[in-house]
């Protein structure tokens, strides 16, 4: 990305945050009623981490798949594309692959094992990047100001 152009930025800590909050809520709208409605309230206080397969189907693997579906389709989740932050490739600034885009998923709990260190990071590394990031080989970018547009990196 050329720094030079002005043009976007990477999303820091704060505007990532923003939209975590904004697809947990969506997740949250969805799933807390249905959740509810199959295994009624005792499921909120129940001490098991999965109540049965369709709680692991409901909890684990449709907000996975919906993310990553998400993430090939539109470069960003609803709460990422709320902020206008979007995911590309941290070496061209074009789309990721759909391989890069799994292990970036898949490097969100490698970020969180230890205390979200790796989430933290975003925070303090020049650009931007969680752990998560790194893995892939991804970058979240906006347009400064705004929504994120078309991405110059050097090599283009």
């Amino acid at each position: 990305m050329t720094e030079e152009s002005g043009e976007l930025e990477y999303a820091g800590f704060w505007i990532r945050t923003v939209a975590a909050i904004i697809d947990t809520l969506l997740i949250s709208v969805i799933l807390f009623p249905l959740l509810t409605a199959i295994y009624g309230s005792d499921y909120w206080s129940g001490e098991r981490l999965i109540q049965g397969p369709l709680d692991f189907l409901l909890s684990w693997v449709a907000p996975a798949a919906a993310v990553v579906v998400f993430w090939l389709a539109r470069q960003a989740t609803p709460g990422k594309m709320a902020v206008g932050a979007r995911i590309v490739d941290a070496k061209t600034g074009g789309k990721p692959t759909s391989t890069q885009l799994i292990l970036r998923y898949l490097g969100y709990y490698v970020a969180m094992l230890p205390l979200f260190v790796g989430i933290l990071w975003v925070a303090f590394d020049p650009r931007k990047q969680g752990w998560h990031d790194k893995i892939a080989g991804t970058v979240v970018v906006r347009r400064k100001g705004g929504t994120a547009q078309a991405v110059r990196f050097e090599g283009r």
